[in-house]
């Protein structure tokens, strides 16, 4: 995620003025008219216009996300988190009880091994499939079995990449949990942790 203020090089608390000195600063030396990378210029624009924006800059200061700054991969990393905010906020358990942040690793570590487990059973199918494909001597002109066969693994690749992709926005997902922790209620004298109750399954 861009951070504005360091790529503008201002204080989060700067005033409209100091922005848009800012700005265009940078903007004369990153337009592309004077010779600038078109990229970097479109990333200077993009902050100016968000801290321009009173609305888009307070939901930023708060959330430290806006959409238009937002990588791919980190646009991917919070559709997967989103799922997972969901099922904790559908929680019955009292908050402090249990450590959501915890869970959201743990199921995050889980969908990463799954997904794992899923290429080499991929892969694993891929193989035979082509060793089939292989195996084929005399065929027909329009070789049917054999057109399908390779349909068949070109769409196992495809599945491949797919879940390979998956795994990229989990662990990005996972990376954006990198900083937080969660203050538990302390437990009362006598109880266990294995005796609170469990989400439900």
């Amino acid at each position: 995620m861009i951070d504005p203020y360091e790529l503008l090089g201002v204080a989060r608390d700067a005033d409209e003025a100091a922005i848009k000195a800012a700005y265009r600063k940078l903007a004369k030396s990153a337009h592309p008219d004077g010779g600038g990378d078109a990229e970097a210029f479109a990333k200077i624009s993009t902050c100016y216009e968000l801290l321009k924006d009173p609305v888009r800059r307070r939901v930023f200061d708060d959330t430290g996300y806006d959409p238009q700054l937002a990588e791919p991969a980190d646009l991917k990393g919070v559709m997967v988190l989103e799922t997972l905010i969901n099922d904790m906020i559908l929680d019955e358990r009292e908050p402090g009880s249990f450590d959501p942040v915890a869970g959201l690793r743990r199921k995050l570590t889980d969908d990463i091994l799954k997904a794992r487990f899923h290429i080499l059973e991929l892969e694993r199918h891929r193989a035979r499939v082509r060793k089939h494909l292989d195996r084929l001597g005399r065929r027909p002109d329009a070789d049917v079995l054999g057109s399908m066969l390779r349909a068949r693994a070109q769409s196992i690749t495809d599945a491949i990449k797919n879940a390979e992709a998956q795994i990229a926005a989990i662990e990005r997902a996972y990376t954006m949990l990198e900083g937080y922790s969660y203050e538990m209620e302390p437990l009362a004298p006598g109880v266990e942790a294995e005796d609170l109750p469990k989400a439900a399954e």
